[in-house]
């Protein structure tokens, strides 16, 4: 009975371990010699003793059990939570892993952020627009950085908080730290409120995505990369700004319109080099046009804090070698990202990467081993946006837990936009891609012209709309579409779904104009007229009586 009493007192109080020679035993002793010998109350003691020892937690901290899943997902972002609901929708038990804010790159420092901050650059040139239409009895108005900071940064709380919510809606559990692989199915998370906790999963997603990169110059640590753009507490009156991507197209444009002297360094001569060379002409001569200070074939190779909250820029010609120097409050680097994959310890599993350290994938997302998968930016696939991971994330899921054994994501025609000033948009084959594939079976139609939005102003402060089909074949299937100009970005979508169908040049001839008085100019190709229409993303035949201006090459 003593022993009984004992080891339920263990159980329900397992720190505090029962010790022998107990008081317990000269107790008992005394109390009932008829019934409890001494030596049999030792005995129990002992044994006492002997329990209390194996079941006390003074001793010895095991290991925490790990936890197990049927779905492991390693990165809470776009793709990542867009693949781990899919699969709880489908019935599977799913944890997910995030060391920093829940959302990813695209909603904390990405997309979301940066399309705010670009609508109060648009809004800010629209002050500029409205003197020309009429509207006085004011200034250039004063914009508060400090206060559209505070509201940006709580809608983008509020969003980390919707996916939170999404996550407990779908009952998945998600923890907050930093993971390494441990073996093919499992890793452990180094845990944000200290201590590890170990994950097994049957499938494993990594969507850790991507992180900005500074290049190693003298100086480097008084700069800021394009995550730091979204941490200014002020809008800084001068900035440096070096890449020529699209990260530092938006980040020097949006800028230079909400009245920063913006001083941007590109190795090359032309802005935007992966994308169509009519973008990159009519582009780079914008913001020239805008009086943006760009420094072609340069190159920053040093900063240097000169006081007074100033910073001196020292710059490189990369043909000549001279050197210049400029002085600025602040500099930004946006010259691409990397992987985030370094504490994952993914080539102690053995994962096969690219020259970039991207993990390689197949058109279904798998990797070289067995039932782990990657999506999004951290993945070889080439697509870093937000989109292109949701869509990734939810076909793998349809996949592996939704009986749908070929569902994958086609990456062909992917349609992408560039928050320039104009805004850019891009969906297939550039031109000099088109005729590398296709030869002489290409045929290109474009136009430039100026939109009716700019008919009240002056000359000098009118920009430029200029559009470019690419096509094919006797059929003259379009291949690719290259915008810019207002509302490219919203315009985009539409010719997006046309040519994901498979649209060509007729389709688009065949279609009514929505609103021709809008185009002063029609373009002509060949013997055929045709308009590009801004507001409705349509071409369609015109008169011939009409003059036009767009060119018609075939390869």
């Amino acid at each position: 009975m003593l022993r009984t009493i004992a080891t339920r007192g263990q159980r329900l109080a397992p720190s505090l371990p029962i010790t022998a020679p107990s008081a317990a035993s000269h107790f008992f002793a005394s109390s009932y010699p008829a019934f409890v010998p001494a030596a049999r109350v030792t005995l129990a003691s002992s044994r006492l003793s002997a329990l209390s020892s194996h079941f006390s937690t003074s001793g010895t901290i095991m290991a925490p059990v790990p936890k197990e899943c049927d779905y492991l997902v390693i990165g809470i972002g776009s793709g990542g939570i867009a693949s781990a609901r899919r699969a709880a929708k489908y019935g599977a038990k799913v944890i997910a892993i995030e060391s920093k804010r829940l959302g990813g790159t695209c909603v904390n420092v990405g997309c979301v952020p940066k399309k705010v901050t670009w609508n109060a650059a648009a809004i800010s040139e629209t002050f500029k627009d409205a003197k020309a239409y009429g509207f006085g009895g004011f200034e250039q108005p004063t914009f508060d950085w400090p206060y559209f900071k505070k509201k940006r940064d709580a809608y983008v709380k509020r969003l980390n908080g919707i996916y939170e919510n999404n996550l407990n809606k779908d009952k998945i559990e998600h923890l907050k730290g930093r993971a390494k692989f441990v073996g093919t199915n499992e890793v452990e998370v180094a845990l944000e409120v200290g201590g590890t906790q170990r994950v097994k999963g049957k499938k494993v997603l990594i969507a850790t995505g991507g992180r900005p990169k500074v290049p190693n110059i003298p100086g480097a640590e008084l700069c800021i990369d394009s995550d730091g753009f979204f941490d200014l507490e002020d809008r800084p009156k001068s900035i440096a700004t070096s890449g020529a991507g699209y990260i530092g197209v938006e980040m020097s444009g949006m800028l230079h319109a909400l009245g920063t002297d913006v001083h941007f360094f590109i190795r090359g001569q032309k802005l935007l080099r992966t994308f169509d060379p009519m973008i990159q002409d009519v582009v780079t001569k914008e913001y020239e046009r805008q009086g943006i200070n760009l420094y072609k074939g340069s190159q920053i190779t040093k900063v240097e804090d000169i006081g007074n909250g100033l910073k001196r820029v020292t710059y490189q010609e990369t043909e000549s070698k001279k050197e210049g120097t400029v002085e600025v409050e602040c500099v930004l680097f946006a010259t691409g990202r990397d992987p985030e994959i370094e504490d994952l310890d993914v080539k102690k599993l053995g994962l096969e990467l690219d020259e970039m350290n991207h993990i390689k994938t197949d058109d279904y997302q798998n990797t070289n081993i067995p039932n782990v998968y990657a999506i999004g930016d951290v993945s070889d696939r080439g697509f870093e946006l937000t989109p292109v991971a949701i869509a990734s994330g939810r076909r793998l899921s349809d996949r592996l837990f939704g009986g749908k054994p070929d569902a994958h994501l086609d990456y062909s025609n992917i349609p992408s936009v560039v928050f320039a000033h104009p805004e850019i948009g891009s969906i297939g084959l550039t031109e000099p891609e088109a005729r590398e594939k296709y030869g002489d079976k290409v045929k290109v139609y474009q136009t430039q012209f100026t939109g009716m939005y700019y008919a009240m102003m002056e000359q000098e402060d009118k920009a430029p709309t200029a559009y470019k089909i690419i096509c094919v074949g006797e059929n003259e299937k379009v291949v690719g579409l290259h915008i810019l100009g207002q509302s490219s970005s919203e315009i985009l979508q539409g010719f997006g779904v046309a040519i994901k169908m498979g649209a060509t040049k007729q389709d688009f001839d065949n279609c009514v104009v929505c609103i021709r008085s809008l185009f002063p100019f029609l373009p002509v190709a060949a013997s055929h007229y045709a308009a590009f229409v801004l507001p409705s993303c349509i071409f369609a035949s015109q008169p011939a009586s009409l003059h036009g201006i767009l060119r018609g090459s075939e390869g």
